[in-house]
């Protein structure tokens, strides 16, 4: 007897064919991070990998809104699709654009104003000299990352998602090439340490935006949306939608990394050797977060595609299926975490004091794992229906009035060092993973069977 009927059989294999590229390819991103980490780490120290995982953090965060904001394109043009409506996803596509360029002036502009106010963080006097300029490379690099992400918004949304897996991957062997001739001055360059991991990630996302758009434009699948013909068409009211539903969703992603990103804030008070385990252990906690991430996306272009259809059933159904498949996902990542955490964690470094705090960190990163696939498919899922804006405001308790405060307390207050601060994000996880997916089954019931 099958455990699942044929119904539930086709939605799974068409949901895991589309979002194996986008893990691939959502893992390829996270993996450029864990590269320059490992790269700075082996060849600089515990001080470069504390500098450049507060550095990378606070870049990350800032564009955190960015790229949720973007995030919303993909479904929006699954919908369209579904409509049979090309010349709807033409402009979604430029649209998209229009507002990538944007966020990269609106937050290239936040991140150049932290980097100017650094010290207010709090730091090691070796922390504060060397992240600041790491960190303005990574924020102009920013910007080719969002026009980046803008474009292959078109090819998931036609569930072509293979694309953006290519390049990516082709992306990650350059930065690991670039980071190791960068940094110590191989094949006649000059040497650049630190920051030439950070010149590294700028060459490697300029390369990356240069072939997706090199890939739409000379590709026949994707040459009648992008006809020079809709080019007079105008845009500005779908800028405007982009906006109003990418905003949300994209605090809906900077509310959780900011919990992250304070918690490094929170490890540097504590001393480097948490600042260093903690940047280990939240790099692998990362990868497996940006691969379930991906299984979120794939959900939302389906649920978008049922929402375009009028299908209320078929919504239902993508939902259960990307829901079930992060938690079958996850669980076995838990499982690898567990059996895995002093291999993982001597990747990074081999200082002792680091690896023992390290592998602590680990323990509470594996008990995360089910919390943290099940509350991004959550989101991924609700951006589908275009529901932003109860989950922003779920997010945004789960983990500043939950996990910060809960954080701070047990590090500080109770004298738990660096795994209360851990255990304050377990917490804040949970709960948005729980709230979450229960307004995703509230909002299905309340909709009308057609």
């Amino acid at each position: 007897m099958p455990i699942f009927s044929q119904h539930y059989q086709e939605e799974i294999k068409k949901t895991f064919l589309l979002a194996l590229p986008i893990v691939i390819a959502q893992l390829g991103v996270v993996l450029m991070g864990v590269t320059d980490n490992i790269m700075v780490g082996r060849y600089i120290g515990k001080v470069g990998l504390g500098s450049a995982g507060i550095a990378n953090s606070m870049s990350f965060l800032i564009a955190s809104i960015g790229m949720g904001g973007l995030s919303v394109v993909a479904p929006l043009i699954s919908k369209a699709k579904a409509e049979r409506n090309i010349v709807e996803i033409n402009r979604l596509f430029r649209a998209g654009i229009k507002v990538a360029l944007w966020f990269s002036l609106i937050l290239g502009v936040v991140g150049f104003i932290c980097i100017y106010f650094f010290e207010i963080f709090q730091q090691s006097p070796e922390i504060n000299l060397q992240a600041p300029t790491f960190m303005a490379i990574i924020i102009v690099s920013n910007a080719f990352m969002f026009v980046f992400a803008a474009a292959k918004q078109l090819s998931d949304g036609l569930s072509r998602t293979y694309v953006a897996m290519m390049i990516t991957v082709f992306g990650l062997v350059l930065n690991l090439i670039f980071n190791i001739v960068l940094i110590n001055g191989y094949l006649g360059f000059p040497k650049m340490g630190l920051n030439g991991s950070a010149a590294s990630t700028l060459i490697t996302r300029i390369l990356m935006m240069i072939a997706m758009f090199a890939y739409l434009f000379n590709t026949k699948t994707f040459k009648k949306y992008l006809h020079v013909k809709y080019k007079s068409l105008k845009v500005n009211d779908l800028v405007s939608i982009i906006f109003k539903i990418g905003v949300p969703s994209g605090l809906q992603f900077f509310f959780e990394i900011a919990a992250f990103s304070l918690a490094v804030i929170m490890m540097g008070w504590l001393g480097e050797n948490q600042l260093a385990a903690h940047q280990i252990a939240i790099n692998v906690a990362s990868t497996t977060y940006m691969m379930a991430s991906g299984l979120g996306i794939a959900g939302g272009i389906r649920v978008g595609e049922g929402r375009g259809l009028k299908d209320v059933r078929k919504i239902r159904f993508s939902g259960n299926v990307a829901l079930l498949l992060v938690i079958i996902f996850m669980t076995t990542m838990m499982l690898l975490i567990f059996v895995f955490n002093r291999f993982f964690v001597e990747l990074y470094i081999s200082d002792n004091e680091v690896i023992k705090i390290a592998m602590q960190l680990m323990l509470v990163a594996a008990i995360f794992q089910l919390s943290d696939g099940i509350q991004v498919v959550s989101l991924g899922i609700l951006r589908g229906i275009a529901d932003v804006n109860i989950p922003t405001w779920i997010t945004m308790f789960a983990y500043w009035v939950i996990s910060l405060p809960l954080g701070y307390f047990l590090a500080f207050k109770m004298e738990m060092d660096a795994i209360g601060i851990w255990v304050g994000l377990l917490a804040g996880l949970t709960v948005s993973a729980v709230l979450l997916t229960g307004r995703f089954y509230f909002l299905i019931k309340k909709m009308k069977i057609e």
